[in-house]
């Protein structure tokens, strides 16, 4: 660490603000805030860090820059937009480039109604983001059906009118718009109208309803029977959108749920609106995170990203698991709300429990499409095995994977399996056993080395091409030992590795320390599937010899009957309850009248 930054770090303020790391070259790679800047600046240069990510991104911090804020909330705020503007490589970033569209409400006498994608902070109001474009047209499809809201983009107010400045265009004449350019409808008449749409869109569709029905029989009762059939049909058109909105809970409590789906460095949020106990819309949003198992702070930049512009915050917000920095972020909400907002984390079985998982069910099917069009682009390769090339940095894609595991109790019967997967599913027909026979006791090491040498061995001669990539169960000491075998055996250009006791760890020749790969990555799940199965097989052999021996030491307490004799009887008859239970007459078919007398003899003196 160079002095420069020693210094600052023994310097640093205890105010609330914001960090940033930089790098070799003066870039920003992380921006981060704090309650306590000198608490948690100096939390990054400890000498035990629990994550491995963490431990990279500090061997890259070169310089720190800070910036002081009045409160934790004004920290959070700052945050978020430096960290949209700076993209800095460690924190967790929109993946797409493109802005999402939002419907926009202007800032006028009579305003606009129309979807953009840019924001201009002029007052108006905006709904959204629509990650679905579809159903954002489908809501101003309805909206332009429902309520007169005029499609010029001119600017009217009094003074326009007055000047008679804008003519009526077709949309009057075909009663999809009252004319407010001519003043045929008044301001506040209009701005009713607009006020029934921003309902509308916020999915308060119910009150929308109640409301009309009242000023309905309002317009009846003053005999203004042209308004109210106008107010009715508005009314059953809404009622018709009110069905398709899908009821999911009873107690009608405003709520978002959110959920997500992480594969290495893809994070796909899902977001489904719940007002009124209806579901109004879903969302879902992409992210890209150097550090994927932080599920904490990829919940945390999720909520700041979605609800940092104009999308309304519900008084719930139902998530898997409460953000880290739930505290402040609470606080920011309802700053930013003007009301209470509680997090919930469903606990037991409910209509919430429900939503929740098909949130997730959402956002793991959105995940898959993702690794579905990357496979694509790799040549419909599995996104599994591309995952694998990516966190192990193979020479090549490991289309075929050979696993060996070691299996012995108590030093007894020690045998190998081998297991071999093609295109990251098992071969069963290329599956091998190996009975160790140079080792005496449990010595894993030597085992390892037998059955390594036996299986390249044979495949050396037969000049067969070694698999993309060998794994051995184990750690250090049995990868050591299978790589001092394959260089004797003159091979070279090959990829291996070593799998710890926890399946996280992976060895490599030459690295002392093991390398941990991200729970979430496919890469890991495919390596838990082949050891598993490696260890599978393993067990059956195991047991399938310990068993053969023990039935067979005991026929061999029948005087005159030898290990030969014995193993023919468990092979042709099947069990040595079969060989208690057989008459004499089976029994002589397979090893003879003598020898048969003796063993039918000694079971009936047994049974008596």
């Amino acid at each position: 660490m160079k002095a420069e930054l020693e210094t600052k770090l023994k310097n640093l303020p205890k105010n609330p603000g914001v960090y940033q790391y930089k790098d070799k070259n003066g870039r920003i790679i992380y921006v981060g805030k704090a309650k306590n800047l000198r608490n948690r600046v100096r939390s990054y240069f400890q000498k035990n860090l629990d994550s491995a990510k963490t431990q990279i991104l500090v061997s890259k911090i070169r310089d720190l820059e800070l910036i002081i804020t009045d409160s934790e909330v004004e920290a959070l705020v700052l945050e978020n937009n430096l960290i949209k503007d700076l993209k800095p490589r460690y924190n967790i970033n929109l993946k797409d480039d493109k802005t999402f569209p939002y419907i926009r409400v202007t800032n006028e006498p009579f305003p606009q109604i129309f979807a953009t994608r840019d924001i201009v902070r002029d007052g108006s109001k905006y709904f959204g983001p629509f990650t679905d474009v579809r159903n954002m047209k489908n809501s101003l499809r309805i909206l332009n059906k429902t309520f007169k809201i005029r499609s010029c983009k001119h600017l009217i107010n009094q003074t326009s009118i007055e000047k008679g400045k804008i003519k009526i265009c077709l949309d009057y004449h075909i009663k999809k718009c009252d004319g407010p350019c001519e003043g045929l409808i008044s301001e506040e008449d209009y701005k009713q109208m607009v006020e029934h749409v921003i309902k509308l869109l916020k999915g308060k569709t119910e009150d929308l309803l109640e409301e009309l029905n009242i000023n309905m029989e309002k317009a009846s009762a003053s005999l203004e029977f042209e308004k109210a059939a106008e107010i009715r049909d508005q009314i059953d058109q809404l009622n018709v959108y009110s069905k398709k909105q899908k009821v999911v809970t009873n107690d009608k409590v405003d709520r978002d749920i959110i959920s997500i789906a992480t594969e290495a460095k893809d994070t796909v949020v899902a977001i489904l609106n719940i007002r009124y106990g209806k579901l109004i819309g879903k969302k879902t949003l992409k992210l890209s995170t150097e550090f994927p198992d932080d599920v904490d702070k990829i919940y945390e930049s999720a909520i700041r990203f979605y609800y940092n512009e104009y999308v309304e915050i519900p008084k719930e917000i139902v998530v898997e698991k409460t953000p880290f920095e739930s505290d402040s972020l609470i606080e920011w909400l309802e700053t930013k709300s003007e009301r209470k907002v509680t997090f919930v984390v469903p606990q037991r079985q409910s209509e919430t429990m429900s939503l929740s998982k098909m949130c997730k069910q959402n956002a793991i099917l959105q995940l898959k499409e993702i690794q579905l069009q990357k496979m694509k682009r790799e040549g419909n390769v599995p996104y599994t095995l591309s995952a694998l090339q990516r966190d192990f940095r193979l020479k090549k894609i490991p289309k075929k994977i050979e696993c060996f595991d070691i299996s012995n109790i108590q030093g007894s019967d020690t045998v190998a399996s081998l297991v071999v997967f093609v295109n990251g599913k098992p071969k069963k027909s290329l599956y091998r056993k190996f009975i160790i026979n140079s080792v005496d006791g449990p010595d894993d090491f030597a085992s390892m080395r037998e059955v390594i040498e036996r299986r390249y061995t044979r495949l050396k001669e037969e000049s067969s091409p070694l698999p993309d990539l060998i794994m051995v169960d184990g750690g250090k000491g049995q990868l050591s030992s299978a790589v001092e075998i394959l260089n004797n055996l003159g091979f070279v250009n090959y990829e291996i590795i070593g799998l710890a006791k926890r399946l996280e760890e992976v060895f490599f020749p030459g690295d002392s320390e093991p390398q941990t790969i991200p729970k979430t990555s496919s890469s890991i799940k495919l390596l838990q599937h082949v050891r598993d199965e490696a260890h599978r097989f393993a067990i059956t052999f195991h047991r399938h010899r310990r068993d053969k021996r023990t039935l067979t030491s005991e026929l061999l307490e029948i005087k005159g009957i030898g290990q030969k004799i014995a193993e023919k009887l468990l092979t042709e008859i099947g069990s040595l309850k079969k060989i208690k239970e057989a008459e004499l007459d089976e029994i002589e078919k397979v090893i003879g009248e003598a020898k048969a007398k003796l063993v039918f003899e000694f079971f009936k003196e047994a049974k008596n």
